[in-house]
């Protein structure tokens, strides 16, 4: 998710998608919208919701994990490394690998496209871990990218947790993890530990993507919020029923919007037709076994190294090398 001041080793950050890029999604056949839009100030107030709701089991499974086996994780760390952290909006999970008993971590690089809450995180680990060297690096991790100057030559360990990579198909999560090694390579046998959803009932997963108080609902709504405040759009946003579904061929747990009616919307000069029941595609969010994981990762050029997951079996971590 999303300071004023630059970082080293940065790159053009992704901007929010033009008017002629959101036509064209919902000019095809299977209607879509970017999921980057989700992430407007309201829509992270809201996700910040979703993770503590009873239904979202993703965050405490993954909690839990790290709580139980930080140390065995951080023991997998040369002395002196640098831990890069992928989609560092806070240093929560970090803190329990920087703080575990068999941590030997020297730096610590947080990569976000969000400036203030990097320099906010900063100014929190200058303060509670003075002796680490924290160099915040604003950027698009999905864009090529180089490790600030000060940290260089140290031993990389790379650092994605949550399941943000269950939003990526999966050529993207190929081409994603080949960049990581990119980013590390030039150091001893770099490292990566990546976090993943486990696939599980249908039963378990769909609520945590359609709860009973609706927060997801309004998430999900909110899109549209920010597509009309980008492009002038005049989307209702009550005029679409949030939908979630196991996508069983896909392996995947989609979210969509469908129109409560036939309506014509507005936008950027177009007219675009939505007829009764038609959806706008959001989001896929890819549930992996170990197996179907690490033939991705495999294909990016890693290995497995070790694997580890919460008691009740519904969050994973894996350990790759380069």
């Amino acid at each position: 998710m999303p300071d004023d001041s630059p970082a080293a080793g940065l790159v053009p950050i992704a901007t929010d998608p033009t008017i002629a890029e959101i036509a064209a999604a919902l000019s095809e056949p299977q209607k879509a919208l970017p999921a980057r839009l989700f992430y407007d100030e309201a829509g992270c107030a809201l996700f910040g919701r979703i993770t503590q709701l009873p239904e979202y089991y993703v965050t405490r499974a993954e909690m839990a994990l790290l709580d139980r086996h930080a140390a065995e994780i951080a023991s997998h760390a040369p002395y002196g490394s640098v831990l890069v952290e992928y989609g560092a909006s806070d240093e929560a999970k970090a803190v329990r690998l920087l703080n575990a008993e068999a941590a030997h971590f020297a730096a610590y690089v947080p990569i976000d496209i969000a400036p203030a809450a990097l320099a906010a995180m900063e100014g929190r680990l200058h303060a509670s871990h003075p002796g680490l060297t924290v160099r915040p690096v604003v950027a698009d991790f999905l864009l090529p990218l180089a490790l600030p100057d000060a940290v260089r030559g140290r031993p990389a360990f790379g650092f994605f947790p949550g399941s943000t990579i269950g939003n990526f198909r999966p050529p993207m999560v190929v081409q994603f993890l080949r960049g990581v090694r990119a980013t590390l390579a030039g150091t001893d046998a770099p490292a990566f530990v990546v976090g993943t959803d486990l696939r599980k009932d249908p039963s378990a997963m769909i609520p945590a993507y359609d709860d009973a108080a609706g927060v997801t609902a309004a998430f999900n709504r909110n899109i549209l919020c920010h597509v009309n405040r980008l492009t002038g759009a005049d989307f209702d946003p009550d005029a679409f029923a949030h939908r979630a579904i196991w996508n069983i061929h896909e392996g995947r747990i989609e979210m969509h919007l469908q129109s409560r009616a036939a309506q014509t919307v507005r936008l950027g000069g177009r007219a675009i037709a939505f007829a009764a029941g038609e959806t706008i595609h959001t989001e896929d969010s890819y549930k992996h076994t170990r197996e179907s994981f690490l033939a991705l990762a495999t294909k990016a050029g890693w290995r497995s190294a070790g694997f580890w997951t919460d008691p009740r079996g519904l969050f994973g971590m894996h350990l790759l090398r380069g």
